[in-house]
């Protein structure tokens, strides 16, 4: 009895709480939580998270003025059905609206703003579960039409637009006035303050001056260190960072330095003039030396802003010095003159770049344009380089497509002949014609895999020339050019080309393939006519772990399957040349510089060609890869590739590779050396490597290399079982 009493009592005591509580619970269904005329109540339903009403729509839309692009806040946007207001609200400060949880139905929009007629759009059909878009564009003194779903009737033609103020506000727009007005929520609209208030006029914002510091009481890297001419990590004007005159004309010099050693091994003949005294091997001594010094000045004026879009117009100047030196132990390496001894020394000076660039035309807001270059220029026309890489004069329209996903190019080049020595351009034609066309799709098949396509062809007329060496390289010295006199021939070769770079989930993927076709009007080997047939295949397949990236690669050149049975040196009869060659190749695959047999060249001795040059994989018996002309009829190549690239600190890279060679066919070199059988096998080639760069940036690059080729059975049979060696360092300072 004594514990009912005391339960009694304590419900007594705590039935106001009650009450309240029940009072609470009661509020939705009294109504008394809807909110103020204009919005409509918020159910329960939609209070619940993620909970969508089955048949709840929604409106909404952006008004913005038809001139600037820009949003117009402040705009009341009413919507009814019939004479009752379903929804009322006004656009952000960004000129959007919204409106939701709408029934399906039939309603009329109306949007009101000081300074504009009122616009009136009956027939707006909302017909399920769907969120309507709509868009405004405003104009000063006129009405506001709309882009939004078609057949909405209420549109009038507004009269032409006035230019903005200077103060940035909107013609006819009260904006800064205030509202004694609530809005649907019963909050007074935010009141937008005179630019004057927030903003400062600056005339040159480029030389805004910076604050001192001295936070730390020493000198360093610290924020608004003041810049130098000298001094490329800051602000600099040398460096394109400020406009030299007007805002909107920049220049940008650029100053790179690069110095390379290179100490090889290679097999060389002794010659008729041995150095050596009473030499009786046919290989002499092939040991080298090389040293090579490079300065090159690139002078940049463009005029642009700093934004993404692409620079009106362009003039660029880059001239190239160098300087380099050779050691040999061997006659008639230098020089054709075994008089000249075992060394040389020489020097050149070569313009690479000088061309003008224009923009065209801007085909849209996202910084898709047309422009066109016309002067020596550098293109590279493919991701590795297989095909064609040079610095030549030329005529190039390029620019892109679809928001940056489409780049194309198209380019027409008349060559210039080469220095020997340096690789660097003269004033001499070569008459040696090229066209490209080449296109980029972004994101083709996967996101982060770029496909292109490519056309390119080569119309090598016929000439003489002689290197700056006194050697013979166009045409190659072999075959009836040694027989029958130097006989001259042209070749007019097109090459059909697929390549791709990028990545598929974690798996990296670059590939390329080949095909080329045309003909060759007199091949030195081949002693007729050919016609071309020729293809190239390669692909590269790499995974990133952590700080190290492990890569397998694959590349094939066809071979000429000739047949020493035939006078003529053919296949059969219809006088088909089945090997590969390029224009002029730069290739970075397979190793690139840490592979022997990508670095080095091999000369074919006795023959006056190679069997391969510096910076091809191609066994292509071509006499020079710049000088020379392409050859078809070689023996082709297959090479098998391993490699690894670490991270091991952010300064510091290393590289490890390996290939195994052979030739695709050995016919082609069985005629060439009257050598009745040639195996397939060149060997194995490794290599490895370092790569400093000591500031974090491209400005200071030191990379060191050393790599070897041990010889297979084929290789044997052509020369001997010496192992090839190879140790290089090159230094690239940038400014």
């Amino acid at each position: 009895m004594k514990m009912d009493l005391a339960r009694a009592s304590l419900f007594m005591r705590s039935w106001p709480s009650y009450a309240a509580f029940l009072c609470i619970l009661a509020l939705p269904v009294a109504g008394l939580g809807q909110e103020k005329s204009g919005v409509p109540p918020t159910s329960s339903a939609q209070r619940i998270p993620g909970h969508i009403p089955r048949n709840a729509a929604s409106l909404q839309g952006r008004v913005s003025d038809s001139q600037t692009k820009l949003g117009i806040p402040g705009v009341k946007i009413s919507l009814l059905q019939g004479a009752v207001a379903v929804g009322e609200t006004l656009t952000d400060a960004e000129g959007v609206f919204r409106l939701l949880d709408l029934a399906p139905g039939s309603y009329e929009l109306k949007a009101e703003k000081d300074g504009f007629q009122l616009v009136d759009l009956a027939g707006l059909r909302i017909k399920g579960p769907e969120t309507k878009n709509l868009e405004l564009a405003a104009t000063a003194g006129g009405t506001i039409p709309t882009k939004g779903p078609s057949g909405i009737p209420g549109a009038v033609p507004s009269p032409p637009a006035q230019p903005p103020s200077p103060t940035g506000s909107y013609p006819g727009l009260r904006t800064a006035q205030p509202s004694s007005s609530p809005g649907p929520l019963g909050i007074a609209p935010e009141q937008v303050p005179p630019d004057s208030a927030n903003f400062a006029k600056e005339p040159d914002r480029w030389d805004v001056p910076m604050p001192a510091w001295d936070r730390y009481g020493k000198g360093g890297e610290f924020p608004y260190t003041k810049h130098h001419w000298y001094d490329p990590f800051n602000r600099n004007r040398l460096k394109g960072d400020q406009p030299i005159f007007g805002q909107t004309w920049f220049f940008n010099f650029t100053g790179t330095s690069i110095t390379g050693l290179d100490v090889r091994r290679l097999p060389v003949p002794s010659g008729v003039s041995a150095e050596q005294a009473d030499s009786a091997d046919f290989f002499g001594r092939g040991e080298q030396g090389s040293a090579s010094q490079s300065f090159r000045l690139s002078f940049d004026l463009f005029e642009g802003d700093t934004s993404f879009r692409p620079i009106d117009f362009r003039i660029r100047f880059t001239p190239e010095f160098n300087l380099n030196f050779l050691q040999t132990r061997e006659r008639g390496l230098v020089n054709i003159d075994v008089r000249d001894g075992t060394n040389r020394f020489d020097t050149h000076i070569g313009l690479q770049e000088g061309f003008v660039e224009a923009k065209i035309h801007d085909l849209g807001p996202n910084f898709d344009f047309v422009s066109i270059r016309a002067g020596i220029q550098q293109f590279v026309s493919d991701f590795r380089g297989f095909i064609f890489a040079e610095e030549q004069p030329g005529v190039r329209v390029f620019g892109n497509l679809r928001s940056n996903r489409i780049n194309y190019n198209l380019a027409y080049f008349y060559f210039l002949e080469k220095n020997t020595n340096s690789g660097l351009n003269t004033f001499e034609p070569r008459h040696q014609q090229v066209y490209i066309g080449n296109v980029y799709i972004q994101d083709s098949f996967f996101k982060g895999y770029t496909t292109e396509f490519s056309f390119h062809y080569n119309r090598d007329d016929p000439t003489i020339h002689f290197d700056d060496n006194g050697f013979l390289v166009r045409p190659a010295p072999v075959g009836l050019v040694v027989n029958d006199g130097i006989l001259q021939h042209g070749i007019r070769a097109y090459y059909l080309g697929w390549a791709s770079n990028g990545h598929i989930k974690r798996l990296n993927v670059s590939h390329a393939f080949y095909q080329a076709l045309g003909h060759d009007t007199l091949n030195p080997i081949a002693g007729r006519r050919v016609d071309i047939n020729g293809r190239m295949a390669a692909l590269e397949l790499s995974v990133d772990k952590d700080w190290a990236r492990f890569r397998t690669s694959f590349f094939w050149a066809s071979g000429d399957s000739a047949d020493r049975s035939n006078a003529l040196g053919l296949s059969g009869r219809s006088g088909t040349a089945h090997g590969f060659d390029t224009i002029v190749d730069e290739t970075q695959f397979a190793g690139g510089a840490f592979s022997f047999f990508d670095q080095q060249g091999i000369r074919l001795t006795s023959t006056g060609v190679a069997l391969t040059n510096p910076g091809s994989l191609l066994v292509s018996l071509r006499s020079n890869k710049e000088e020379g002309q392409a050859n078809f009829v070689n023996p082709g190549v297959y090479i098998f590739n391993v490699g690894a690239d670490f991270n091991v600190t952010p300064k510091l890279k290393a590289f490890v590779n390996a290939n195994y060679l052979q030739f695709d066919r050995t016919e082609p070199l069985q005629i060439l050396l009257f050598q009745n059988h040639i195996r397939h096998s060149i060997g194995t080639d490794t290599g490895i490597g370092l790569q400093y760069r000591p500031p974090l940036t491209e400005n200071i690059v030191i990379t060191a290399g050393v790599s070897n080729l041990v010889p297979g059975a084929g290789f044997e049979d052509i020369y001997n079982k010496r192992v090839l060696v190879s140790g290089f360092t090159t230094i690239k300072l940038t400014f």
